[in-house]
């Protein structure tokens, strides 16, 4: 049948998928605050998701200055490290395949989240009317310090040591985060970018910082180890275009230069419609992409399946559904009922909301 698509393995670059359902990137906030490193809990989390053919971690800083939000993991220290090696120990163990999401989150972040206090960074110093969680609350975030060009090259250093670092911690390759207004995708854009340089301007300058970096985490691990997310027509954290077909064509193009893994694309607004802005096309930048392909957003099990048998993407990423559901590959395969998801515990907290969710043989009778 050709819904078993949906459920046939994958080779995504280097790395041998069982299956083409992914556990999306989901920000939980639940790192260790003192640290901001992942613990018992979190190896628990995605130990108990490990039947994904793919699981994409949380967004996790690759500095202290790449962090926009209270409780996110990094991957820049020795603790960090040793707490996801906790974390990619329990995904191996039940044959899971696991993935870290790369992050700088640019101007959507805040000064109380900064070293010393100091301003978030971006390409300009434009603020986003946005919001950012201190921990307490949700606050507006401020306008940002313009990166200086001498401190570019610090910043594309940072992703290298976060992808050999990944490697330390047992992960079987990197997302790089190229979306939803974070510092990639506001370098690319021209309504956050209003640089003179030699990132600015032009598209194939905006598309630069891209370029240094996917040239540093590919060089650390080979292309094959290396997904990137990104998401051509959302306006998230403020951000847009002139003219996003245009760039994310170049963008599509420079990428499917490296030989990835896989290319991840939110389709829509993120966590939000799928209605693409008049002259968009999704088909038609896939179609400048010769690798695997992963869509994302507002998924459910009919067009997951319909999606991967008419060939439109390879591989789809679920993401509140897999929150409720840690089994939710088995119940896609059966077609059965979900559980619900409580928004309320999305972020922050403990085990309530984030481990406690039963599977299907948990909630029927035997």
């Amino acid at each position: 049948m050709s819904e078993l698509k949906l459920f046939s393995p994958l080779r995504a670059g280097e790395i041998e998928l069982k299956n083409r359902i992914v556990l999306a990137p989901l920000t939980r906030n639940r790192a260790r605050a003192e640290d901001d490193a992942p613990y018992e809990i979190h190896a628990d989390y995605y130990g108990q998701r490990a039947s994904a053919g793919l699981l994409v971690t949380e967004a996790s800083q690759i500095s202290p200055q790449g962090k926009g939000y209270a409780w996110t993991p990094g991957i820049y220290s020795d603790a960090q490290i040793e707490g996801w090696k906790k974390v990619t120990d329990a995904v191996h163990a039940k044959g899971g395949k696991i993935v870290i999401q790369l992050w700088h989150v640019g101007r959507i972040s805040h000064p109380v989240l900064q070293p010393d206090g100091a301003s978030p960074v971006a390409p300009s110093a434009i603020a986003a009317q946005s919001k950012s969680f201190d921990g307490e609350q949700f606050v507006d975030t401020p306008q940002p310090r313009a990166l200086e060009l001498r401190e570019i090259p610090a910043i594309v250093e940072d992703y290298r040591k976060a992808t050999a670092n990944a490697m330390k911690a047992g992960f079987d390759g990197v997302e790089v985060h190229a979306a939803n207004g974070y510092l990639i995708d506001q370098f690319l854009r021209d309504s956050a970018n209003k640089r003179e340089d030699a990132y600015g301007g032009s598209i194939e300058n905006r598309t630069r910082f891209l370029k240094e970096v996917m040239d540093a985490v590919t060089s650390e691990i080979g292309a094959g180890k290396v997904g990137v997310r990104i998401s051509p027509f959302s306006a998230a954290n403020d951000i847009s275009d002139s003219d996003p077909m245009a760039l994310f064509g170049k963008v599509v193009d420079l990428l499917d230069g490296y030989g990835l893994a896989y290319l991840h694309v939110v389709e829509g607004q993120t966590g939000g419609p799928r209605d693409l802005p008049e002259g968009a096309s999704l088909a038609k930048l896939y179609d400048r992409f010769f690798g695997p392909i992963m869509g994302n957003n507002g998924y459910d099990r009919q067009m997951a399946v319909n999606a991967v048998a008419d060939g439109k993407v390879d591989l789809v990423a679920f993401g509140r559904p897999f929150i409720s559901n840690p089994d939710l590959v088995e119940r896609l395969k059966a077609d059965a009922p979900l559980n619900e998801w409580d928004q309320s515990t999305f972020y922050g907290g403990g085990r309530e909301g984030y481990t406690d969710y039963p599977t299907l043989a948990e909630v029927e009778p035997a």
